[in-house]
């Protein structure tokens, strides 16, 4: 998805992106595989990590991706990687993964090589998972990409499948009373595509969870739950303050 479209019209990329999207979307395991994942407290899992890529303020092709890992259960950093990227390929609604996937691969694969003893078992992204326009999300691309179990969080509800940020949405936000509450987040498809979390007491905003690889949402949200200090799960709350220092210090230079 980088330089190889650039000869492309936009038409040909799209059509070249929804056919490898739909080959990936075939691959994609919405249930648990691991055993951790089953564990009563998740025994067995050590290393949970978050991704994302930050632009820099006012230029959407210089743009911050990085990789944190962190222990569990106590949530303490034991790598990061961030590195400035420029990204090639075009936005287009639907397809954001084929913009932004590829470094994030490439932060994945860095970690292999140099310090595989530290691979994460688990990856949550900022963004979502099935929760979708076409029910494939950053979270389930980035997953079957590295075959590494991959939840999607979101601070803003996608309005896809009939899900509206309207009264009756923002009605049940209220009815969230405390943190651990949840409500499903059905479409007219009849598909539960999420979950709206209300992540911590002192939060008024929830999160939304979403199934991105190799793991249920029930295990996804239990997950999740466990590693809410604040509003937003300490790997992705970690890597977003880690991008932040590197994005400010690329507007410095």
């Amino acid at each position: 998805a980088g330089t190889s479209g650039m000869s492309e019209t936009q038409p040909e990329i799209l059509q070249r992106w929804e056919s490898e999207q739909a080959e990936l979307k075939g691959q994609m395991v919405d249930s648990d595989t691991e055993d951790w994942q089953r564990a009563e407290d998740f025994a067995g899992l050590q290393r949970i990590g978050g991704v994302d890529l930050s632009y820099v303020k006012g230029d959407d092709v210089n743009a911050c991706a990085s990789l944190v890992v962190l222990t569990y259960p106590d949530l303490e950093v034991v790598y990061e990687d961030c590195q400035m990227v420029s990204l090639n390929a075009p936005y287009v609604a639907g397809f954001l993964a084929f913009r932004e996937t590829p470094f994030l691969v490439e932060a994945v694969q860095r970690l292999q090589r140099n310090d595989p003893e530290l691979m994460p078992q688990v990856l949550l992204v900022d963004g979502n998972g099935v929760l979708h326009h076409r029910g494939f999300g950053v979270a389930c691309h980035l997953g079957v990409l590295t075959n590494l179990p991959c939840i999607g969080v979101a601070k803003n509800l996608l309005q896809v499948d009939g899900l509206q940020n309207d009264e009756l949405h923002k009605e049940q936000i209220k009815e969230l009373q405390k943190g651990g509450d949840t409500f499903p987040l059905m479409g007219h498809s009849g598909k539960v595509l999420g979950v709206a979390l209300k992540s911590c007491d002192k939060s008024s905003k929830p999160i939304y969870i979403s199934t991105g690889h190799r793991i249920s949402l029930q295990s996804a949200l239990r997950l999740i739950g466990s590693c809410c200090k604040y509003r937003v799960p300490e790997p992705i709350r970690q890597r977003k303050l880690r991008n932040q220092d590197a994005t400010k210090k690329k507007i410095k230079l």
